[in-house]
């Protein structure tokens, strides 16, 4: 089986990339997207529109409640039963999004880590709200080095997922994804990065694109899910970026007038860990697709879309 993946940044154009190649080859997207799983979240989350949706098939797209749990071991199931029905219908799979996680998980496998623990989940969450993250990570760095050196004192789900590791178990989260292995690839896979010559361009369309979201009624949108689910702001659905931001406005705990800055600043931050993840040692795939192997497109470049596709029908050729 055969299958292109297409990551990047936000805002590096992999949307309309994708939809290129998908008018030109037999192709179907499965989303590589930790926020679009979610119904109901649209505007903030980029969401392809019906019509688009319509005209080639998408899958991993509205398929779970923002007050549902998903998880990057979930994806790569999930991902996977969609390759393999998308194959037998003689198409090929075309894995496109910007969640780097999703990318390792899907081609490396994951630790085998124990299942969520909610009363202790509370417990951590209650913690934080009356000491603060950073004292929690301070914990977290006298039971897991590690983990505590690569997450950010700030970072409530990693710092809160690594301490219900380590009460649930006794070990250091650390110490899973140390023996976890890398899974065999189960395709071949033509991964296409797309990177921006210039970062200040890229910063202009974040810019641009939040603005844009924000005018389609974003703050309308999660006023709409607040009054129809019964959210939390611990919920990975309401940590995405944009999402947060609305929340601690419509919280009070942030000016209405500082909302564009903030999502802007959270989404600049979101795409240098995109692209951190995309030029680091192993790169998004934890060393079963090298990082060499990895193509990289400048996405600014005027032939972006021919000359992508150009490489794939090569790939599919051969």
């Amino acid at each position: 089986m055969k299958a292109v993946l297409l990551l990047g940044p936000t805002a590096s154009g992999k949307s309309a990339v994708a939809a290129a190649l998908a008018a030109r080859f037999p192709l179907e997207i499965v989303s590589v997207d930790s926020a679009q799983v979610y119904r109901g979240m649209d505007i903030g989350t980029a969401k392809p529109d019906r019509a688009t949706r319509a005209s080639v098939p998408h899958h991993l797209v509205d398929i779970v409640d923002p007050t549902d749990p998903y998880s990057a071991g979930r994806f790569r199931s999930d991902a996977m039963g969609a390759m393999e029905a998308i194959a037998a219908r003689g198409k090929v799979p075309l894995l496109a999004g910007g969640t780097m996680l999703y990318f390792r998980a899907l081609t490396s496998g994951l630790a085998e880590l124990p299942p969520a623990e909610p009363a202790i989940r509370r417990d951590i969450e209650e913690r934080a709200r009356r000491d603060g993250w950073p004292v929690l990570h301070r914990e977290l760095a006298t039971v897991d080095a590690a983990t505590a050196a690569r997450v950010k004192p700030t970072d409530a789900q990693r710092i809160q997922r690594a301490l219900e590791v380590h009460r649930t178990t006794g070990r250091a989260l650390s110490t899973f994804h140390a023996q976890s292995s890398a899974a065999q690839l189960a395709f071949e896979g033509l991964a296409i990065a797309l990177e921006p010559s210039d970062r200040g361009v890229l910063h202009a369309r974040i810019a641009e694109r939040f603005r844009a979201m924000l005018a389609a009624g974003l703050v309308e949108e999660v006023e709409r899910l607040r009054a129809s689910f019964a959210l939390r702001e611990s919920l990975p659905s309401m940590r995405a970026v944009g999402y947060r931001q609305v929340w601690q406005t419509l919280e009070g705990r942030e000016d209405a007038a500082t909302l564009e800055a903030r999502g802007i600043a959270a989404t600049r931050q979101l795409a240098k860990r995109q692209l951190t993840w995309l030029r680091s040692g192993a790169g998004p795939f934890g060393g079963a697709i090298a990082r060499e192997a990895i193509e990289r497109f400048d996405s600014l470049r005027g032939d972006l879309q021919p000359a992508v596709c150009e490489r794939v029908e090569r790939f599919l050729s051969a």
